[in-house]
């Protein structure tokens, strides 16, 4: 049984962070390795319209894991709040409402992707050179909605009760069993994007026949039986709270993504490619620093929970200080290592020329990104729904969205690169002072108690 009340509430905070910050973070590593291996067992082929292709794509099947989020880390918010709050039975109700929402809400996207294909190929601005790649890949990510949605959700499911490590491992199996696949379906079986998308479903039913495992073996304190499936005592509520503000950040990027790429098709198929190339290698970036983050909300969770505001400053801080850190390395890494970045997924000229400057504009707000992340776990894991709604809304819609529209229109293909930096560094200052604000709602909080 997987409660965990030593590393939530005794071990030191160095430990604690380390305990579930590396497993998530080393997830994260492997979701980076297998996103730059499907671009680049697809650059492979020579051809830049599959690559662009599946940089259309690839916003659209975010969809379907802005969904597992939903449920994910709107679960895990709640599952670990209810612990701190010595409440075990919620936190099974909570699990197993999650897994059964998931699994539905999965099957339903699936048959609107399928119903509603020619609508979303035209959304996501695909020509004729790119649709028919589109269509194949968008098609099969389709038919696996129900095992992405299950197994996004889970992997931040059992890091709600501090079984960091297992969530891991679920993680690694799907990603691994990825990889593999990837250029056995894409190169050898010369199924190109198709592949890809094959490979990914595959990936996923084994994260979460993984997952499904756990629960089956009694390890876990938590519950996926439908006997404990509960939606009343604002069970929904408290998933849904902290989880359509995490999902629709999901949702909102894979829309900033479709109109980034829209404003790049502006410009040809050859910048569209070499974006996804380029937003591919920033991954390393990002992803790492969302990990770190993402593994101490349980922490942030608990101790809210059991309203021990002294610990919860010093997770907050201690995790910013080594996103600040970590984010700089990287940062500087991938500077560096630019060019070599961009010519391994393809080497087609146009991609590579294009491709370093875009790498070197996503790399402006590198070193400080991670405090947004850390600003916007820390906001869900105290399960304040109106703050992270707003950070949320502001970071990817109304910031975002109308910068690469504006800086399109006063700088060109320039502007449309240099959104990103520009909308992230508005919404860190934002999430700065959200957090902060409420620190001090809580110490009014402590004074008047």
């Amino acid at each position: 049984m997987n409660t965990n009340k030593y590393l939530f509430e005794d071990a030191p905070v160095p430990k604690a962070v380390a305990t579930m910050a590396v497993p998530t973070m080393v997830s994260m590593l492997v979701v980076v390795i297998y996103n730059m291996a499907d671009t680049f067992f697809i650059g492979q082929t020579g051809d830049p319209m599959q690559v662009a292709a599946v940089s259309l794509a690839t916003p659209v099947f975010m969809i379907f894991m802005a969904l597992g989020n939903l449920f994910g880390i709107g679960g895990s918010s709640a599952i670990s709040r209810a612990l701190g709050e010595k409440k075990p039975e919620r936190a099974r109700q909570i699990s197993s409402f999650c897994c059964y929402a998931s699994l539905g809400t999965g099957i339903l996207m699936a048959a609107v992707f399928l119903i509603g294909m020619d609508v979303i190929l035209t959304l996501i601005g695909a020509s004729e050179n790119t649709v028919g790649y589109a269509r194949q890949y968008l098609t099969y990510v389709a038919f696996g909605g129900p095992f992405i949605m299950f197994g996004t959700a889970f992997g931040n499911i059992l890091r709600g009760e501090g079984a960091s490590k297992e969530s891991m491992i679920g993680n690694m199996i799907g990603t691994i069993t990825n990889i593999i696949l990837d250029p056995v379906m894409i190169l050898i079986f010369g199924w190109g994007v198709s592949g890809a998308a094959i490979a990914t479903v595959i990936g996923n039913i084994a994260a979460s026949a993984f997952y499904v495992g756990y629960f089956l073996k009694k390890k876990s304190s938590l519950s996926i039986h439908f006997r404990d499936f509960h939606m009343g005592d604002q069970i929904a509520t408290s998933v849904t709270a902290i989880g359509i503000p995490a999902s629709l950040n999901n949702i909102l990027m894979s829309c900033a993504n479709i109109i980034l790429n829209l404003a790049l098709t502006g410009y040809g198929d050859t910048p569209v490619a070499a974006m996804g190339v380029a937003m591919k290698s920033n991954m390393l970036v990002v992803l790492l620093q969302i990990g770190l983050c993402a593994g101490i909300q349980p922490l942030i969770g608990y101790n809210y929970g059991a309203r021990n505001k002294k610990r919860l400053l010093k997770i907050f801080r201690f995790t910013g200080l080594c996103a600040v850190i970590m984010g700089t390395a990287l940062t500087a890494i991938m500077v560096v290592a630019r060019q070599f970045l961009i010519q391994a997924f393809i080497d087609d000229p146009e991609v590579i020329a294009y491709g370093i400057r875009m790498v070197i504009a996503l790399q402006l707000s590198g070193p400080v990104i991670g405090i947004l992340f850390l600003c916007i776990n820390t906001i869900q894991g105290m399960g304040k729904a109106l703050p992270s709604l707003i950070l949320t809304i502001c970071r990817q819609g109304l910031i975002f969205i109308p910068s690469v529209f504006i800086l399109n229109q006063i700088f060109k293909l320039d502007g449309v690169i240099y959104a990103q930096p520009f909308a992230d560094y508005v919404s860190i200052v934002l999430s700065v002072f959200l957090c902060l604000g409420l620190f001090k709602k809580i110490e009014h909080q402590e004074n008047r108690g």
